[in-house]
């Protein structure tokens, strides 16, 4: 089992992370929005965490023998999910503190555009504004800025592996009942 989970989490993870950062480069570049770019993170996510149902189905039939319980798939997908959450957080934590330290500054000009675009009231501009204050002071946490990084992919992979577990479980025959 820790072949296959190694092999698809670390695969699915320099995947998500390899082109999240490709989709940071083009949004700090002006290349692209940074506001749409969060649908296609998401669908970047979804798409690395197909590799979930993958690994889960390579386990099925290369070492259970064709058969597997929701909980035994369960098990093979969550820990495919951490292995792939984890390398995205640490890529993650690399860049930000070492390539794109000012990120949270970026970000909240960007909140802060939307907000006046959207016509926002003075007040509530002033109010995200001591908000977005907040939340880069805890971001520049390491810790804080691991668990919001770590709960920006977790659920994503969760809900795969829910659904990919689900799909591919195969019990093993029960034996027929002779009356």
């Amino acid at each position: 089992m820790k072949k296959i989970v190694l092999t698809f989490g670390l695969l699915s993870g320099g995947i998500v992370a390899m082109l999240m950062n490709v989709l940071m480069v083009l949004c700090l570049n002006g290349r692209m929005d940074m506001q749409n770019s969060e649908i296609l993170g998401y669908t970047i996510m979804v798409l690395a965490f197909i590799l979930v149902y993958f690994g889960i189905r390579s386990y099925r039939e290369n070492v259970s023998d064709g058969r597997i319980t929701f909980g035994r798939a369960f098990k093979v997908g969550i820990l495919i999910t951490l292995i792939t959450c984890v390398v995205y957080v640490v890529v993650w934590e690399v860049v930000y503190f070492n390539f794109i330290p000012d990120f949270a500054d970026r970000y909240t000009a960007m909140s802060l555009q939307k907000l006046r675009a959207s016509g926002a009231s003075d007040v509530e501009i002033l109010k995200h504004q001591q908000d977005m204050v907040q939340f880069k002071k805890l971001y520049a946490n390491i810790f804080v800025n691991i668990g919001m990084t770590f709960m920006e992919i977790f659920p994503v992979g969760l809900l795969v592996t829910l659904i990919s577990a689900a799909i591919l479980r195969k019990p093993a025959a029960t034996a027929a009942v002779v009356a």
